[in-house]
């Protein structure tokens, strides 16, 4: 199983349901990998990984570092499950990309890769990459707070997303039956705007303590 997050606008929460969604499935499954591309997790999940050698690092380094350094590269969390960080300097596409997919898509795994930024909203080597992941992914999930901007980069991105984390906001007027209905595109998960969630990753607590209430929204995302 290969899950991509992504949004079309900052601030959706992407990588708390990355965060989320990848702990559930190592208690499912037994295991399962969180790979970062915006360079988040370290804070969300609470550990010392910024400098960590990464993504980035295994894509800078050409065809002379072999597949599994990705691998050697992962940090464990709990549960079973392993952090894959952004790692140091730019994000690459290209051929390297490729083998990052493929690497990705034949973990043995549950695998949910934390696109980071926004998609479709600048043109770089890092879209580029993150439009190939969010393309290839076996789950691509879009997660969204439904109003007409962010649906409107929506039906805008690049790419289709196979289902929707839709963000519930109190006071909001467009829900998650518009969204489905504008984008065309089933819910797979609705999840709340809670403090104890922006508590819990704030302390770097998402994994120690995670909010059943997000549990809960996510429990059929995958």
């Amino acid at each position: 199983m290969f899950v991509a997050c992504w949004s079309v606008k900052g601030g959706a929460g992407v990588s708390v349901v990355a965060a989320a969604l990848a702990h559930r499935l190592a208690v499912d499954e037994g295991a399962a990998l969180l790979v970062d591309l915006g360079g988040d997790q370290p804070d969300i999940v609470g550990v010392a990984a910024h400098h960590q050698q990464g993504v980035a690092d295994w894509l800078a380094a050409g065809a002379g570092v072999p597949a599994d350094g990705l691998q050697r590269a992962e940090v464990p969390l709990a549960d079973g499950l392993a952090l894959l960080t952004r790692g140091n300097g730019p994000l690459h596409g290209g051929e390297r990309a490729e083998v990052l997919l493929a690497v990705l898509a034949r973990d043995r795994r549950p695998v949910v890769v934390d696109c980071g930024m926004p998609v479709g909203t600048v043109s770089s080597a890092a879209e580029e990459l993150t439009l190939a992941v969010a393309a290839a992914a076996t789950r691509s999930l879009l997660v969204i707070r439904p109003d007409l901007s962010s649906l409107r980069r929506a039906l805008a991105a690049p790419v289709r997303p196979s289902g929707l984390v839709v963000v519930r906001e109190p006071g909001r007027v467009l829900d998650a039956g518009d969204a489905r209905e504008v984008l065309s595109v089933p819910v797979a998960a609705e999840v709340d705007v809670d403090p104890a969630v922006a508590r819990t990753v704030d302390a770097g607590l998402l994994l120690a303590r995670p909010p059943r209430q997000l549990q809960r929204g996510l429990r059929h995302a995958a």
